[in-house]
C-alpha cells in the first residue's frame, strides 16, 4: 500500500467515526460504536490524529509489576499452555493489570522491534484514553470479552491490529487483569477472530479457578459444570464456602450460572441460597462417585453437576480419611448420633462394594431411596442408577437395553404379577445390574404378595431403616435440614424444638421436611417458634401409641416425660408400661 492510499484509508475511517456518530448504522459492533463515542465525547480523542502507544516509564512499570506478581505467577503456566496453541499463527499474548498495563508478554523474538513500535509489549498501557478502541481498554470497560478488529480501532495508529481480549475477575468479583492475543496484521473478516475469542475466554476462565483454589486453600471449594464430562478437570465455575456455608469467593463464572439476570450477590450469601444443598453435605460431592450423580439442583429448577474440594487442613484432612475408613461416599452424612443407624450404615458400607442384592424396608418417609442413592455412589466402580418406580410398571423389557449400574425397585411389594415375570426374565439376562429394592413392610410381609424366586432374587440381605420416632438424633436432623432450607440464620425456639421431639411423625423425615418449610416461611425475626409450626396432619394411631416402647425410649435418651408427651399420655403411664415390660434405663 503507497502513501496514498493509506491517507484516503485514514480520511475513510475518519468519516465513518463521524458518522457513527451522527447516529448512521455503517455495520459496526453497538460495543465499538459506544467506544467510539467515549473516546471523542468523554476523552477528547481526534481520530485523524496518530498517538503512538503509551509506555510507562521504568520505575512505573516496577510499581505494577511488583503489584501483579502473585497473579503472573498463578497464571503463567495457563498463559504458556495459550501461547502454545496461537504461537504458529503469529500471535503475541499479552496480560494487563486493572489498570491496562501490560505486566506479561509471550511473543516471537523475530519480530520483537514491531512487537514494541505496535505497543504490543511489556510496559505499555491500553486504556481507552490513551490509546482510543482497543482490545484491552475496552474490555476494562465494559468487563466483556472483546474483539477490537482493524477498522474497529478509534486511532488510525492503530487499524492494522487485530486484539481479542477478556476480562479476569478476582474472587470477589473485582476486575484483576485483562487477557489480549492480538495479530500486527490479520486476515480482514473478524469472523477469522472467533477461534482466538474461544481461546482466550476459556484462559481467562482458567485462570480465575486457579487464583480461586490458591486463595481459599482453608475453605471448602464446590466447581461446577453444565456437563459432567469435564466436571473434575475443567469445570466451569467454582465458589469457596467457609464453614458456616457462606460464600466467600468466587469465579465469574459462578455469577452467571447462579445468578444469570444478575439480581443477587453472591458474595456473603449462603450456598444454600442459591443451590439445594448445605455444607455438610460436600462431601457427598467429591470423587468417590460418579460425576453424572453429583447433581446440583438450584433453587430456580435448573440443575448443575458438582465437585467438592475440601480445605486444606490438618483437621480436615484426618476427618475426611477417618471418614472414609469409617462410611464411604454420601453414607458418611445419612445420619447423626444414632448407634442403631450407625450399625445399619456400616453394614450398608460393608455391601456396598459387592453385587449382592439388597431390600431396603422401612416405613414411608424414613429414606429409603436417600439410602439406595448411597449405597450406589459408595462403590466408586459402580455406573448408572436406574429407578423404576414399581406401581407404574407394567413390564421391565427396558430394561434390556439400559447401561450397566444399579436398578432400584421402588415399592416392591406394588408390583403386578406380570411385571414380577418380566423382572424375572430381564435378570436372567442381566448378571450386570445390581438389585436393591424398597418396600414399606418387612421382609415377611412381601411372602404372598411376591413370587418366591423373585424374593430370593431381590433380598440378599435387607436393611431396616428406623421410622423417625425411633431414631436418637432428631435434634441432629433437625438442624440439618433447617441449615438446607433457611435461607439465613433461622433457629428453633426452646419450646418449638421440645413440641418437634415430643411429636409421633406417622410421616417420617418427609413430614418433618415438610414442616420445616412450612415453618422457615410462616417464622418473624428468625426464630420458629410454637405458634409458627403446623399441627400434626394426622393424629397418632393406637398401632403408635403401642409401638415398641423400647425403641421409643432410646430414640428419648430414656426421658420418661418426654416420651409422656410424644405418646400423650402421663409419665406415670410410662413407669407403669416399662415395669410390666422389665424395661430399666441404662446405668
Amino acid at each position: 500500500m503507497d502513501l496514498w492510499d493509506g491517507k484516503l484509508l485514514d480520511r475513510q475511517h475518519s468519516k465513518e467515526i463521524d458518522r457513527v456518530l451522527s447516529g448512521f448504522d455503517t455495520g459496526r459492533d453497538r460495543l465499538v460504536a459506544d467506544s467510539w463515542q467515549r473516546c471523542v465525547e468523554t476523552y477528547g480523542m481526534d481520530p485523524s490524529r496518530q498517538e503512538p502507544a503509551h509506555i510507562l516509564p521504568d520505575t512505573k512499570f516496577r510499581e505494577h509489576l511488583e503489584q501483579s506478581e502473585r497473579l503472573i505467577a498463578t497464571a503463567r503456566s495457563g498463559l504458556q499452555s495459550l501461547f502454545a496453541q496461537v504461537a504458529g499463527q503469529n500471535y503475541v499474548l499479552l496480560l494487563a493489570d486493572a489498570d491496562g498495563v501490560c505486566v506479561d508478554f509471550f511473543g516471537d523474538q523475530n519480530f520483537e522491534d514491531e512487537l514494541r513500535t505496535a505497543g504490543l509489549h511489556l510496559g505499555f498501557k491500553w486504556t481507552e484514553e490513551l490509546a482510543g478502541t482497543n482490545g484491552v481498554g475496552s474490555c476494562i470497560v465494559t468487563g466483556q470479552p472483546v474483539t477490537i478488529h482493524q477498522g474497529d480501532h478509534f486511532s488510525i495508529t492503530h487499524t492494522p491490529l487485530s486484539c481479542t481480549a477478556a476480562p479476569i475477575f478476582d474472587t470477589k468479583g473485582a476486575l484483576a487483569a485483562v487477557l489480549d492475543v492480538s495479530l500486527l496484521r490479520g486476515p480482514s473478516p473478524k469472523a477469522s477472530q472467533n477461534l482466538a475469542m474461544t481461546l482466550v475466554t476459556n484462559s481467562a476462565r482458567r485462570v480465575e479457578m486457579a487464583n480461586l483454589m490458591a486463595s481459599t486453600r482453608r475453605d471448602w471449594v464446590l466447581r461446577f459444570s453444565a456437563s459432567p464430562e469435564f466436571l473434575e478437570v475443567d469445570p466451569e465455575a467454582a465458589v469457596a464456602v467457609d464453614g458456616g456455608g457462606k460464600i466467600i469467593g468466587m469465579t465469574s463464572g459462578a455469577r452467571r450460572a447462579l445468578d444469570p439476570d444478575g439480581s443477587g450477590h453472591l458474595i456473603g450469601s449462603q450456598l444454600q441460597d442459591w443451590l439445594e444443598i448445605s455444607v455438610d453435605d460436600m462431601p457427598e460431592f467429591m470423587r468417590g462417585r460418579p460425576s453424572e450423580d453429583r447433581v446440583l439442583h438450584l433453587k430456580d429448577g435448573r440443575a448443575l453437576y458438582g465437585h467438592a474440594v475440601a480445605p486444606q487442613t490438618p483437621q480436615m484432612t484426618a476427618a475426611l480419611r477417618k471418614r472414609e475408613l469409617v462410611l464411604p461416599g454420601a453414607l458418611g452424612s445419612f445420619a447423626g448420633p444414632d448407634a442403631g443407624l450407625q450399625q445399619l450404615l456400616n453394614k450398608a458400607a460393608r455391601l456396598a462394594p459387592t453385587n449382592l442384592p439388597l431390600l431396603l424396608t422401612g416405613e414411608s418417609g424414613t429414606g429409603k431411596t436417600k439410602l439406595a442413592r448411597a449405597i450406589h455412589m459408595a462403590d466408586p466402580a459402580t455406573q448408572d442408577f436406574h429407578t423404576v418406580i414399581c406401581c407404574d410398571t407394567p413390564t421391565f423389557n427396558f430394561c434390556r437395553a439400559i447401561e450397566p449400574g444399579t436398578l432400584f425397585l421402588r415399592g416392591v411389594e406394588d408390583l403386578s404379577e406380570p411385571a414380577q415375570a418380566s423382572l424375572l426374565a430381564v435378570l436372567e439376562r442381566r448378571a450386570d445390574l445390581r438389585i436393591i429394592a424398597s418396600c414399606r413392610q418387612p421382609p415377611a410381609g412381601l411372602q404372598g404378595g411376591l413370587r418366591e424366586d423373585l424374593l430370593h432374587r431381590i433380598a440378599g440381605a435387607t436393611l431396616s431403616l428406623p421410622p423417625l420416632r425411633h431414631r436418637a438424633d432428631l435434634d441432629w436432623l433437625i438442624d440439618r435440614l433447617l441449615r438446607r432450607f433457611a435461607s439465613h440464620d433461622i433457629r428453633l425456639s426452646t419450646a418449638a424444638r421440645a413440641d418437634l421431639k415430643s411429636r409421633l411423625w406417622r410421616g417420617n423425615i418427609r413430614e418433618l421436611e415438610h414442616l420445616l418449610q412450612s415453618s422457615v416461611a410462616l417464622c418473624q425475626d428468625n426464630i420458629i417458634d410454637l405458634t409458627d409450626l403446623p399441627a400434626p396432619a394426622l393424629a397418632p394411631t393406637q398401632k403408635q401409641d403401642s409401638d415398641d416402647l423400647e425403641a421409643l425410649l432410646r430414640a428419648c435418651d430414656w426421658n420418661m416425660s418426654q416420651l409422656a408427651r410424644r405418646l400423650g399420655v402421663n409419665r406415670s403411664t410410662i413407669l407403669r408400661r416399662m415395669r410390666k415390660a422389665g424395661l430399666r434405663p441404662p446405668a
